[in-house]
Formats: structure tokens, sequence, C-alpha cells
């Protein structure tokens, strides 16, 4: 699932080649992922791009009629061909295309066996549901430790599944949660409600050093190569049976409600069983 880091590289790479080229032409192969029927990404033709942007782990490009707000899903990612280069030698899983006055060539792809990828053209990003429910991004200059507290509050909710809600904090997924939590010495099944200050002081941290660093580890990297990089440096995520990085224990693969998790349960330790607050199926409150 692409999220926050590698977006805003790919955000980073295309705003460098994009801005102030006109859209000569778009082509919809999956006509399922448009989702402003009445406003299709068609009418973008002949519209100049004013910059592109992240919101949380969506893409958007601002043109002169509108933006056109790509949410990648769990498998969607862009394809970039620039002028001159030749058109991938393998078949791509393309759902649109969009080629620029240029010769330059994004071709939008979601390689999942579940269509996911959406396209919207709207007047404001705020217009399109997701992006207005987004919560603080750890990525923004601004985020803040009162933001994360903001988020955890006093939730009775696991926190792996806490940072992955994208009204709490906009941008993680599965395997920067995973990451995340083992920079941070913590279960996936432990509830904010029972973190200390300490705790909390260790998520913080950790939250903000993974992302950023993946980001800057990222940037520079070409579309193809982004998720790649991503894969080859997650030190748990992906990692099950593998040794822990930091300890040598065997990662441990937990799978629940369709749902996986990667973690090291030396030094992820989790609390003694009947502490109902560090796991089990509790309803959450707030």
């Amino acid at each position: 699932m692409p999220e926050s880091p590698e977006v805003q590289a790919l955000v980073e790479f295309l705003d460098e080649r994009v801005v102030g080229r006109a859209i000569a032409e778009v082509d919809i192969a999956e006509f399922r992922i448009v989702k402003t029927r009445a406003r299709p990404p068609a009418s973008l033709v002949g519209a100049r791009i004013i910059g592109t942007r992240r919101f949380g782990k969506h893409f958007g490009f601002e043109t002169t009629s509108g933006w056109l707000i790509v949410g990648f899903g769990r498998n969607g990612w862009i394809r970039w061909q620039g002028a001159g280069e030749p058109p991938p030698e393998q078949p791509v899983p393309e759902v649109a295309r969009i080629a620029l006055d240029d010769g330059a060539v994004l071709r939008i792809v979601d390689t999942g066996d579940f269509l996911a990828v959406t396209a919207a053209v709207v007047d404001a990003p705020s217009d399109v549901a997701p992006i207005a429910a987004l919560g603080p991004d750890p990525l923004s200059a601004d985020f803040s430790r009162d933001d994360l507290e903001r988020a955890l509050g006093a939730r009775r909710k696991q926190i792996k599944a806490l940072l992955q809600e994208q009204a709490s904090l906009a941008g993680i997924g599965n395997a920067y949660s995973d990451e995340i939590l083992h920079r941070a010495r913590l279960s996936h099944v432990v509830h904010a409600a029972v973190l200390d200050g300490e705790a909390r002081g260790r998520l913080f941290d950790a939250t903000v050093d993974v992302l950023r660093g993946a980001l800057s580890d990222r940037r520079g990297l070409p579309p193809d190569r982004l998720k790649p990089a991503k894969t080859q440096a997650m030190a748990v995520h992906g990692r099950g049976g593998q040794p822990c990085p930091l300890c040598g224990t065997a990662i441990v693969d937990d799978v629940f409600g369709g749902a996986s998790a990667q973690h090291c349960p030396h030094c992820q330790r989790e609390r003694p069983a009947g502490d109902a607050l560090w796991g089990g199926a509790e309803r959450e409150s707030r």
C-alpha cells in the first residue's frame, strides 16, 4: 500500500517535471475509478498543471481547470514515461493514462485483484470526503506531540489500528505502523488508554523519525523504484521468521481480522494476560 513517504517522494519527483505542462490527452481504461461522473478527468484536457501535492496517501494535480485527485488504494501507483522515453516493455495494469503536451505520459496502474484506485475532478481537495476527514500529518513540519495526544486520547483501541486510522493520523498504513511500533518498542495490540507519558513520547519520536527518515531516503528516486526501496528498508514488516535487527529474535507474523502485523516478541513485549486494555476485542470508546 502506498504510504506518505513514497507518495510525497512521488509528488516531488513529478512536480519538477509536470508543472507548466498542459494536459494533452486523458484516456480512462477502467471507468469504475472515476468518482465524479459529471466532471470526468477528460474535462481537464487543455488545462495547464499548476502544481502537485500530497494529501495523506492521496495524490493531487492542481490545474487551471480544477484538481485531479488520485487515491491509490492498496495497489495503485503512477508509472512515469518521460518525453522521448520508450513505453514499458512489459504490459502494465493501466487504469488511466495522462499524456502531456511535451510527450510525457503518466500511467495510473492498479496491480491488485480488487480495483481500489479512484480519480476525482474537484474545485478543492477538501471536496473529496476522505481528504476532508484527514487527521494531522506526521510529515508536516507543524506536527506536534499535542497532535499525537489528541489522536490517542484514552481510547480503548489497539495502537496499530489507530495509527492507520486516517481521521486520526494521515498517511500511515500497514507497513509503517509495524515499523513505528518496533522503533517505539510497543506491542501492536496495546491500547492507547494504557500508554503512559514515557511510552507516548517514544511513540511520537518513532512516528516522526520513521516517516521522515523514509522520506529522506526515498527523495530523488524515480516512481518505479520507490516501492522496492520501501520494501528493502523494512526492519520488521514483511520479515516474518527473520531475525530482529536489534536483538536477533525471530520476527512473528500475526494475522487477524484479514490484517497482518509483524513484530519482535522480545523488543515489543506484551503485558501479562488479564490486562483487558492490552489486547482483546473490547469495544472502542473515547
